[in-house]
């Protein structure tokens, strides 16, 4: 699937200003101790490896929309702290959910074990490689709050919003994926806060809002929480059918993980006993046969075409209110790009 150039024109400057702050601190740190550079070569790693580069984008139309200079490097500035946040998410997400792989390379703690194992080092293979990832995103995490330590307050409280929400998203999924059946009520709070809040609606609030402007708030929330949801929607359909060459992760990773989706929710809601029974073994070490059937399961009970269509509905309302917004320069045509790209990607 083609990406679209609203996407890749933020992402050059991003990808830019990331390899800046990434070498500075790099010597900076590394003439100290050779060991601190390894940090920053992990977070290097990690952070220069690609991706969507979806939060600094909607920062960068928002900023534009907002009537900002897309040269200006403020809003660069911005969507590189945005992804070294995403790196602090990202290494501890892997962590929590025991990932092996990110992006179709071993996961930053099962690097770190294996070299760990493989020089014969004391302690625990496992909770050193854990403790090295963990730390590495904790510096990811101060690196993107030093780079917004100039901005006003109104993106400063965004960005503190932005930060409370995506760690209790986060609380709630590591609650459900423990307890399981989650209610559909609460995987769609999980989906808001962890997803829809953090990557669309605040990251497009806060470029405004670094132009001075805060009239726009209410409008890019119309349009960002519907498209933050498809945009989790479509996410969660790829963890459960997606091809791992596409997605960077083993086809059914989500079920063995026993993520709370709505996908799943619907299908609990609407399964028989002896669907119930198969999905009761989601959140266990799955073997292919038995993800071919709760796929099934996630078919027969209707849930797929639900989500199907409320991906579809979702969409066109983020449209609607994208139409309805009056914003500066091309930031109508090219949020409505990026929704259309982004309910329907294949990865």
């Amino acid at each position: 699937m083609t990406i679209p150039s609203a996407l890749t024109i933020p992402a050059g400057q991003v990808d830019d200003r990331l390899r800046v702050v990434l070498e500075e601190y790099r010597a900076e740190w590394g003439q100290l101790d050779p060991l601190f550079g390894e940090t920053i070569d992990l977070l290097s790693t990690l952070v220069l490896a690609g991706g969507k580069r979806v939060r600094p984008a909607m920062a960068y139309w928002g900023f534009v929309g907002a009537g900002g200079d897309g040269a200006d490097p403020t809003v660069a500035n911005l969507g590189a702290s945005l992804e070294l946040l995403q790196a602090f998410a990202l290494f501890h997400d892997d962590v929590m959910d025991g990932s092996p792989t990110r992006r179709g390379e071993p996961t930053a703690h099962v690097r770190a074990i294996a070299d760990h194992e493989a020089a014969t080092w004391g302690g625990e293979a496992r909770r050193y490689g854990e403790a090295v990832a963990i730390l590495a995103g904790d510096v990811s995490l101060v690196l993107s709050d030093v780079l917004l330590a100039d901005v006003n307050a109104h993106v400063r409280r965004l960005w503190n919003d932005l930060r409370i929400e995506v760690n209790l998203g986060q609380f709630l999924d590591v609650v459900g994926t423990a307890r399981g059946e989650v209610p559909l009520t609460t995987a769609e709070r999980i989906v808001e806060y962890k997803t829809a809040r953090y990557t669309i609606v605040r990251p497009l609030q806060m470029g405004a809002a670094l132009t001075g402007r805060t009239d726009l708030e209410e409008s890019l929330g119309n349009i960002g929480t519907p498209l933050g949801i498809a945009f989790q929607l479509r996410d969660d359909m790829l963890g459960v059918f997606g091809e791992p060459e596409l997605t960077g992760k083993p086809v059914g990773d989500d079920l063995r993980e026993g993520k709370p989706t709505p996908l799943l929710a619907r299908a609990r809601e609407a399964a028989s006993s002896g669907q119930a029974d198969l999905l009761s073994n989601v959140g266990s070490n799955l073997s292919a046969e038995q993800i071919a059937d709760i796929q099934m399961v996630l078919v027969d009970t209707g849930a797929v075409a639900d989500v199907e269509a409320q991906i579809d509905e979702l969409t066109n309302e983020a449209l609607d209110a994208i139409a309805r917004t009056p914003l500066a320069g091309d930031a109508n045509e090219r949020l409505t790009e990026l929704a259309k790209f982004l309910s329907s990607r294949t990865n």
